[in-house]
């Protein structure tokens, strides 16, 4: 199967995105993101955080490891339950054992996960290639007897011999999958290597081929791209790129950054995403980062008197992004780098009308108590500061340069 030529979006279209190939994306922060040292999510939570993904528009949560047993099967069970629109999946060792216990939670799907690498065939598991492959032609089989659609999960593809993983692809398929998960486990791919392995097998098969990417070396959303390019039509994601280790590649920069670069598209709702990110941060007991990439408080936050200026003009001119596309807008602070025309729109915005004389000694106190302070000027700083300017340019505080 040869991968579709991405195509850049022709700006005078209404809706560019609707001629892209659509890719699936499979959240798995309820699985993979929970992995993260010292994430656990409660029972209710995790149903809590399914109704907001599927809200969210995600293709299939991949809501748990039934092996767990306890409260984790009950929260699978909870989900599969929920009526979602999104696949419900759960995530099995290739094993009888694994596979009955999922069955049993209601779920209509099942990743039955196998090492791809000698090394973990070896080391996890005692066997060579040829018995993975028979697992896979008889777990799948038994699976699809239940009920069940079954995705093959590829463990450590990304260190195994492309030619077994081929192999494993042709078995997955004719013994019944749906779908061959493609995992950079330890993260070691960048975007070539990706490019280069998830081309040789969609070159090789009509199964399709899902991409997991890990961020170990901060690269999860740019070989998750580089794997659409090379013909994957699936991924795999977590919000805010959520777990072990560096974690995986996150939801919200594939969900945005494919269709702004003409890549593909996918039925996410980019004004969720924000919402979506610090309720799981919520629940993992952890924080967006203000710099995060799509979610972040600051990520439409402009200081710099350079770009304050032409953006002000003309918001393009500093934005890649449309910060109306998430249901957001551009906050202007003022701080270090702040430069005049800055400090007249702080003025505008707070109701003053300045003369010209003021802004220049402005510019001066917010840029000496922004150093001291480490941190933008708060409103209520400014206008402090306002009157520290007042008294420097007219001593008997007439007030006639600010009303």
């Amino acid at each position: 199967m040869s991968p579709a030529d991405p195509t850049t979006p022709d700006p005078s279209r209404s809706d560019p995105a609707v001629d892209l190939p659509l890719v699936a994306l499979n959240d798995t922060t309820l699985r993979d993101g929970e992995q993260a040292p010292g994430v656990a999510f409660r029972p209710d939570e995790k149903v809590s955080l399914a109704l907001a993904l599927d809200g969210c528009g995600v293709a299939e949560i991949e809501a748990g490891t039934p092996a767990m047993g306890g409260d984790e099967v009950a929260a699978i069970r909870a989900i599969a339950g929920l009526g979602l629109k999104a696949r419900v999946i759960a995530w099995c060792r290739m094993t009888e054992a694994d596979l009955k216990t999922a069955a049993a939670t209601g779920v209509t799907a099942v990743n039955l996960s196998i090492p791809m690498s000698e090394l973990q065939l070896s080391a996890k598991l005692g066997i060579g290639r040829d018995e993975a492959l028979a697992r896979i032609r008889r777990l799948v089989p038994m699976a699809r007897d239940m009920g069940l659609e079954v995705a093959v999960g590829g463990e450590d593809a990304s260190r195994a011999d492309p030619d077994h993983l081929v192999r494993v692809a042709e078995a997955a398929q004719a013994s019944g999958a749906f779908r061959l998960r493609i995992a950079d486990t330890v993260g070691i791919l960048d975007p070539v290597s990706t490019a280069a392995l998830v081309g040789r097998i969609t070159a090789a098969t009509d199964l399709a081929i899902e991409f997991h990417g890990h961020d170990d070396l901060g690269l999860a959303t740019a070989n998750s791209l580089a794997a659409v390019r090379a013909g994957a039509r699936h991924l795999s994601v977590t919000v805010g790129g959520l777990g072990e280790r560096a974690g995986n590649a996150p939801l919200e920069e594939v969900a945005v950054a494919l269709p702004r670069l003409g890549l593909g598209r996918t039925a996410v709702d980019p004004k969720t995403l924000m919402g979506l990110a610090h309720a799981v941060a919520h629940a993992a007991g952890r924080v967006v980062p203000p710099g995060k990439a799509i979610v972040g408080r600051d990520v439409f936050t402009h200081e710099s008197g350079i770009h304050v200026a032409a953006l002000l003009d003309r918001p393009e001119t500093y934005q890649g992004l449309d910060p109306e596309t998430l249901g957001r807008k551009h906050r202007i602070v003022v701080g270090k780098h702040s430069g005049s025309k800055a400090i007249a729109h702080m003025l505008d915005s707070l109701g003053y009308q300045a003369e010209p004389d003021i802004i220049p000694v402005l510019v001066g106190l917010v840029r000496h108590r922004a150093v001291a302070d480490k941190a933008p000027i708060a409103s209520e700083e400014f206008e402090r500061l306002i009157g520290e300017a007042l008294d420097f340019l007219d001593p008997d505080r007439t007030h006639a340069h600010v009303h």
